[in-house]
C-alpha cells in the first residue's frame, strides 16, 4: 500500500512567496483575486440564472427609447417651425416607429430564434437586393445614398443589414464550428457575403455604417471561436481597408485633417469641416453640470446641423447637463453588461455568436456616436441607437433587443420565464384541476 503525501493544515503551496510579496507591498494574489471576483460578478456565472437580466435589458431599451422620443421632440421642434411644419412632426414619427419596434421586440422575444437560422440566407439575399435598389432608385441626403422610398415610407436598408448580418454570420459559423481553425472555412462564405453588403454600403458613401458592419463581422468571428491569430490578421486588413477608403475620398480626408487640426487651404476653402463638431462641443459646454433645462437648448436654433439625429447627444448634454449624459451612459453600460451575461451563458454556438454580434453592434455604434460628439473621433454619420431620429434604425435596434430577450428567456427555467399575457387554461387543464 502506497501512502499518500500529506501537507500541514493551513499551509498551501506558494504561501511563502505570497507572504513575501505582501511584505514587499505588491500583493499580486490579492489584486488578482479582486479582479477575478469583479469579472465573475460582471459575468454573473456564480449565480443561478434569474429574470433580472431579462428585465435589465428590457428596461434599459425602453428607457433609452423614451428618452429618444423626448429629445427628438426637443431637438427638432424649432427647425420644424422654421420650415412651416408641426413642431411635433418628427417626434410623432419617432414615437410611431418606436411603437412598431416595441411590438416587433415583443413578438421576437416570445419566439425561439432558431427560425432565424433557417431564413438567414433568404434574409441576406433580400438585404443585397434592397441595397442594390438603393443605388438605382434610392434617395441621397447629405452626400449619402441610403434611403429607399416604398409606398410613402422611407426605409434605410443598411440598418436592416446590421441585424441580418448578425443572424447570417452566426448561422454560417455555427455550422462550421469544428473547422474554424482553417482559413478557407473562415473566409468562405463569410468574407464574400459580408464584403458584398459592405461594398454596396460604401457605394452609397456611408463609411460610418460600413465601420459598424465591419465591427459586426469581427464580433461574429470572435464569439464563434476563430483563433486569435486569424482575428489579428482580419483586424489589420479591416484597418487598412478603412484607411484606404478614407484616403481616396477628399471629403473624408478633410474631416480627418480638420479633426487633427491640420486642414489645408483646399479643405477650408470648400466648407468648414469643424463647424458641426465645434457647435456640438458648445452645446455640451453650455449644459455644464445640470443643463439649461429640457427644451431650452440654444444650439438647436439652426446652429447645430443634424441636432435631432447624429448630434442629439450634444442636445442632451446642453439641456440635461452632465447628469443627463451620465444617465444615458449608465443605461448603455447596464444594457451592455446584461447582454454580455446572456452571451457568456450560451452553450449553443449560433446563439452565442448572434447575441455577441448584437451586443457589439448596439454598444459599438453608441460608443462611436458619443466619441464623435465629444471630438474623440472625426465626424462620421453614425446615429445613437434608440435615441437619434430614424425609423429604420429604431425598429431594427429594438428587434435586435428582442432577439437577445428571447435568448435570455430561454436560459430560464419554465416557471421563471417572464409572461406579459394572461395564460388561459385549456379544458384538459381544468379537468386535471378538478380531479386533483
Amino acid at each position: 500500500m502506497v501512502s499518500t503525501p500529506t501537507r500541514s493544515r493551513g499551509k498551501a503551496p506558494g504561501d511563502g512567496k505570497e507572504r513575501a510579496a505582501q511584505a514587499a507591498g505588491k500583493q499580486p494574489a490579492g489584486l488578482r483575486r479582486h479582479l477575478r471576483g469583479f469579472w465573475e460578478s460582471l459575468e454573473g456565472r456564480s449565480k443561478a440564472p434569474n429574470s433580472s437580466t431579462y428585465y435589465l435589458i428590457l428596461g434599459c431599451a425602453m428607457a433609452l427609447t423614451a428618452i429618444g422620443v423626448m429629445m427628438v421632440l426637443s431637438a427638432s421642434s424649432v427647425e420644424a417651425i422654421s420650415e412651416g411644419k408641426s413642431p411635433y412632426a418628427d417626434a410623432l414619427k419617432q414615437a410611431m416607429f418606436g411603437a412598431v419596434g416595441l411590438v416587433a421586440m415583443y413578438v421576437i422575444s416570445r419566439t425561439n430564434v432558431s427560425w432565424m437560422k433557417r431564413l438567414s440566407w433568404w434574409g441576406l439575399g433580400a438585404v443585397v437586393v434592397l441595397l442594390a435598389a438603393v443605388q438605382v432608385f434610392g434617395r441621397s441626403t447629405l452626400g449619402n445614398q441610403n434611403w429607399l422610398d416604398i409606398g410613402g415610407i422611407s426605409i434605410q436598408p443598411s440598418e436592416i443589414a446590421k441585424l441580418v448580418l448578425c443572424v447570417w454570420i452566426a448561422a454560417v459559423l455555427a455550422r462550421k464550428e469544428k473547422y474554424l481553425n482553417r482559413w478557407m472555412h473562415v473566409i468562405i462564405p463569410v468574407v464574400p457575403g459580408a464584403g458584398l453588403v459592405l461594398g454596396l454600403i460604401l457605394v452609397g458613401n456611408d463609411l460610418g455604417t460600413a465601420i459598424v458592419v465591419m465591427a459586426i463581422v469581427a464580433a461574429g468571428l470572435f464569439f464563434a471561436g476563430v483563433p486569435g491569430k486569424m482575428l489579428a490578421i482580419a483586424a489589420a486588413l479591416g484597418v487598412i481597408g478603412a484607411t484606404a477608403m478614407t484616403v481616396i475620398s477628399p471629403n473624408r480626408m478633410c474631416r480627418v485633417t480638420a479633426w487633427l487640426g491640420i486642414a489645408g487651404d483646399s479643405c477650408t476653402a470648400d466648407s468648414d469641416f469643424t463647424y458641426q463638431s465645434t457647435n456640438g462641443m458648445y452645446g455640451l459646454a453650455q449644459g455644464s453640470w445640470t443643463g439649461l433645462g429640457l427644451g431650452q437648448s440654444r444650439q438647436k436654433y439652426n446652429w447645430l446641423p443634424e441636432a435631432h439625429n447624429d448630434f442629439i447627444f450634444a442636445i442632451i448634454g446642453e439641456e440635461l447637463g452632465l447628469v443627463g449624459t451620465i444617465v444615458v451612459l449608465v443605461l448603455f453600460a447596464i444594457l451592455g453588461i446584461a447582454i454580455f451575461r446572456v452571451v457568456v451563458r450560451q452553450t449553443d454556438p449560433f446563439q452565442r455568436t448572434l447575441a455577441g454580434g448584437i451586443m457589439v453592434w448596439l454598444l459599438g455604434q453608441a460608443s462611436m456616436n458619443m466619441a464623435v460628439v465629444t471630438q474623440l473621433l472625426p465626424v462620421i454619420g453614425v446615429p445613437l441607437p434608440f435615441i437619434s431620429a430614424g425609423g429604420s434604425a429604431l425598429v431594427m435596434s429594438l428587434s435586435g433587443v428582442g432577439v437577445v430577450l428571447s435568448l435570455a428567456r430561454g436560459q430560464l427555467p419554465p416557471q421563471q420565464r417572464p409572461r406579459f399575457l394572461p395564460r388561459f387554461s385549456s379544458k384538459t387543464a381544468r379537468k386535471r384541476t378538478r380531479t386533483s
